[in-house]
C-alpha cells in the first residue's frame, strides 16, 4: 500500500485547519484583529488631520498615558486630552504618519495590546529649524468597551 497520498491528504486538511492571518501580516484574521487595526487606521489618520477630537473619540474614559516621563505634570488622561491636544497639533505642520502593526494580542478579558513601529515626519515651525522625523517601536493597550475598542494608553 503506497502511504504517500494518504500522508499529502492529511497534511492538506492539517493546513486548512490553521489560522488564517489578514493578508500581508502575520496578524490572525479576526473580527477583533480587523477592528483593531481599523481604530489604529483612525488614530493614523487623526494624527495627519491634527484632528483632537477624532482621537478623544477613540480613548477609553479611563485612558491614561504618562507620555514617558516620569512627572506627572504631562501625564494625560480622557479628562485632559482636550486642553492638551490642540496647541500641541497647533504647533505642529505637514504630520505625516506610518504604522507598521507588528502584532495583535486579543485577550479574553477584553483587553488588547498592539505592538507597531512607528514612523513620522513633522515640521514645527518656531521650534525646530527643520523637518524632523522620529521611528519608534511602540506598543499600545486597548479595552473593549460596549462593543468597541478604545485607547487605554499608548498614544
Amino acid at each position: 500500500m503506497n502511504v504517500r497520498p494518504l500522508l499529502v491528504c492529511a497534511f492538506l486538511v492539517l493546513a486548512a485547519c490553521g489560522p488564517r492571518f489578514i493578508p500581508g501580516t502575520q496578524i490572525v484574521d479576526t473580527e477583533d484583529t480587523r477592528a483593531i487595526l481599523q481604530l489604529m487606521e483612525n488614530y493614523r489618520t487623526a494624527i495627519e488631520a491634527r484632528d483632537a477630537k477624532a482621537i478623544q473619540q477613540l480613548v477609553s474614559k479611563s485612558f491614561r498615558d504618562n507620555a514617558g516621563t516620569e512627572d506627572p505634570a504631562d501625564d494625560l488622561t480622557y479628562d485632559t486630552l482636550p486642553q492638551a491636544l490642540p496647541p500641541l497639533f497647533a504647533r505642529l505642520q505637514s504630520p505625516r504618519v506610518d504604522l507598521e502593526i507588528r502584532q495583535v494580542d486579543v485577550k479574553r478579558n477584553g483587553t488588547a495590546t498592539v505592538i507597531y513601529y512607528w514612523n513620522a515626519s513633522f515640521q514645527a515651525p518656531g521650534l525646530l529649524d527643520r523637518a524632523q522625523r522620529e521611528s519608534e517601536l511602540e506598543q499600545m493597550v486597548l479595552q473593549k468597551e460596549d462593543g468597541q475598542w478604545r485607547i487605554v494608553t499608548g498614544i
